[in-house]
């Protein structure tokens, strides 16, 4: 594994390919959230030539089941699952995800290093305090990235389109995206957190029932969609939309 450093403001650490311009990037307040909420599409555009990554703001290491090497070890190996060019991990730590400015300052940096042309981040609603302060993070994080006299490493650089996934709440989405032909895939790089999916039931997330719990999901948003499974998203800001894509 690499770690790279930008200076001491932040240091991060690839686990799976190369620091690398990216498409789209889920950021995920712990290890296996990525690929519960957004892993489908990223599943997706990847099959389709696209380099996308996730980004773990913390390694996880309060979680009830597993170790940080477990657990760091179950994402490098759902990584290759999914094809993703990149997957890093920024080691905030775990139950303390909020928007401060070290915070906000360590993921700008990366903003500046992978340039992602879409930023796909937990939703604010959801119950969970690491995941709507991740949201809140994210904001100021993408704010930061494109100040030229910011105090960080790198370019200046503006994320395009900022998407909300959803998590432990229900939303109202704007977007919805097809993954009824990456199911197979989907659920293996679910269930490559093997840690947290097999043994006792802790949560509603933790629990050997996430791919059948998850996937009743996708199909509830599949029937909006008239596609048999879905995944959705919330974009805060219109979407230009082509009439003839229609």
């Amino acid at each position: 594994m690499l770690r790279a450093m930008s200076d001491a403001l932040t240091v991060f650490e690839t686990i799976h390919g190369r620091v690398q311009p990216l498409e789209w990037l889920v950021l995920a307040p712990h290890p296996d959230d990525a690929e519960i909420g957004a892993g489908g599409t990223l599943i997706r555009l990847a099959r389709a030539g696209r380099a996308v990554g996730i980004l773990e703001l913390s390694r996880g290491e309060r979680g009830t089941q597993g170790s940080p090497e477990v657990r760091v070890a179950e994402c490098a190996r759902a990584a290759g699952i999914m094809g993703l060019a990149w997957r890093g991990q920024l080691g905030l730590p775990d139950g303390e995800l909020r928007d401060t400015l070290e915070g906000a300052h360590a993921l700008a940096a990366v903003l500046r290093a992978v340039r992602p042309r879409v930023l796909v981040v937990p939703h604010h609603r959801d119950r969970h305090p690491d995941h709507f302060g991740s949201y809140h993070l994210s904001k100021r994080a993408v704010h930061l990235a494109q100040l030229a006299k910011a105090d960080l490493p790198g370019d200046p650089y503006r994320v395009g389109r900022v998407l909300l996934y959803q998590g432990n709440a229900d939303i109202t989405p704007n977007v919805l995206i097809d993954v009824a032909d990456v199911q197979d895939v989907w659920a293996a790089s679910v269930l490559a957190h093997e840690s947290q999916f097999s043994g006792a039931a802790i949560s509603e997330t933790v629990t050997p029932e996430i791919v059948e719990r998850r996937r009743a999901r996708m199909t509830y948003w599949g029937t909006m969609a008239r596609v048999r499974y879905a995944e959705a998203f919330e974009a805060e800001d219109a979407l230009l939309v082509d009439p003839l894509t229609l």
